[in-house]
């Protein structure tokens, strides 16, 4: 697999949808829609959904969310979806963000990859380091 990276910027307009549960010690659990559009080489729209936990502890969170990404990737229409994985403590950010396994259609099938956010003076950017996988077919 010969891996690819590329960068652009993105909107993203999250929608809450309440607080749907208030834990104990002041853990606030809620969920949000996600609505993005990208720029550049990866001229797509996606939509998800977000599952965060706010702690009392400013700067100390985490989320989990689910978007699928529809539109073109350097040129070749097709859909994937991104799973997402966050923590903050203190703070500090820890986020991984991979291609779902076997979820890319259209020209994106075999699509692999990870993804990078980067927030700068309120804009947001990607670096998507991608590639297609190669399935031999099994020998009989």
């Amino acid at each position: 697999m010969d891996a690819k990276q590329i960068t652009g910027k993105f909107d993203v307009k999250l929608t809450p949808s309440n607080t749907y549960a208030t834990g104990v010690n002041g853990i606030a659990l809620g969920r949000m829609m996600l609505d993005k559009t990208f720029y550049g080489e990866l001229e797509a729209r996606s939509q998800g959904e977000m599952l965060s936990a706010m702690t009392a502890v400013k700067g100390s969170a985490g989320y989990v969310a689910i978007e699928q990404v529809v539109g073109s990737l350097c040129g070749k229409q097709g859909s994937f979806v991104l799973q997402h994985f966050g923590i903050m403590t203190d703070g500090q950010n820890r986020l991984i963000l991979e291609v779902v396994p076997h979820s890319g259609a259209g020209e994106l099938q075999g699509l692999t990859g990870t993804m990078a956010i980067n927030i700068e003076n309120g804009q947001h950017f990607y670096e998507f380091q991608f590639g297609f996988e190669t399935r031999a077919e099994p020998e009989f």
